[in-house]
């Protein structure tokens, strides 16, 4: 039997589901039998790869480089998990909606603490081009299972995989599985 061919994708977001995923220890090994890691941020690997059955899609869309991301990856990817609260829900990184567009964040970030010279890095390639609104993946792809949590804990992602790589669909029903926070 071949092996899933999996990704794990990070947007905006601190890192926690990455963290999480890797608290599952030992049952890592048990994972690696049965998949293959095409891409991942704890790997360089630039280009997103064709044929992707499952990709863990961690943190919400923040930039014009993560929407031009999440589209490839769906485009790509047979199963997009939104991985973690931020993914879900655009959670913290969405904090900044409230203060308006792209402009005012920036301003806000550069300019306003600047007691000399304020000024916003303007040259291309200095800044990613963020977004007017922070945005959870499926307001900008079709997700089809939805994992939360800030992180989602170890236990609820392995309940996940394990049910995946059974070739079962994945159904998380019950507190454990689908509590959010």
């Amino acid at each position: 039997m071949a092996k899933v061919r999996a990704a794990t994708v990070w947007m905006a977001g601190c890192a926690g589901c990455h963290m999480s995923f890797l608290d599952l220890d030992e049952w890592l090994f048990e994972f690696a039998k049965h998949v293959d890691v095409v891409y991942t941020p704890i790997a360089d690997v630039k280009e997103y790869p064709e044929d992707v059955d499952v990709a863990l899609v961690e943190g919400a869309v923040a930039t014009d480089e993560q929407v031009h991301l999440i589209r490839d990856v769906r485009r790509k990817t047979k199963a997009l998990i939104a991985f973690g609260d931020c993914a879900v829900t655009s959670n913290v990184p969405a904090m900044r909606n409230p203060f308006g567009g792209a402009e005012v964040v920036l301003k806000r970030s550069y300019e306003d603490p600047a007691n000399l010279n304020p000024q916003t890095p303007r040259e291309e390639g200095i800044l990613p081009v963020l977004l007017d609104r922070v945005r959870p993946i499926h307001e900008v792809v079709p997700v089809d299972i939805f994992l939360p949590g800030c992180p989602p804990p170890a236990a609820r992602i392995q309940a996940a995989l394990e049910q995946l790589l059974s070739g079962e669909p994945i159904k998380l029903e019950g507190r454990d599985l689908i509590k959010f926070g």
